[in-house]
């Protein structure tokens, strides 16, 4: 994949994750804020004060996920981002990552 594609899947992806916690947010699930500052996308769960936050790594090519848990990896592998140790997919893992944090159920899609 190009650089160029990567960024712009990059970006897809950072805005399809801010829009699902936004969809969250209005649903009453979590209490989260998102904030977004060019490739960098930070939740804050406010309720507790933790942060998941995410960026692109375009030399890499690669999706980088900080949670409460740990720092994540993820590589692009045919339609799914994949975690380059245990081959976790991103949004399940996000998800899984957001009900520790912001202690309810939280399922993307």
């Amino acid at each position: 994949m190009t650089e160029t594609e990567f960024l712009d899947l990059a970006d897809l992806t950072l805005k399809r994750i801010e829009t699902a916690f936004d969809r969250l947010n209005d649903e009453d699930v979590v209490d989260v804020e998102c904030k977004r500052s060019g490739n960098v996308l930070e939740i804050e769960f406010i309720d507790n004060g933790t942060k998941i936050i995410i960026n692109s790594q375009a030399p890499l090519q690669e999706m980088w996920l900080a949670a409460r848990s740990g720092g994540y990896h993820y590589k692009r592998v045919g339609d799914e981002w994949r975690n380059t140790r245990d081959d976790s997919e991103f949004f399940e893992a996000l998800g899984r990552y957001a009900s520790e944090q912001g202690g309810a159920p939280v399922t993307l899609v």
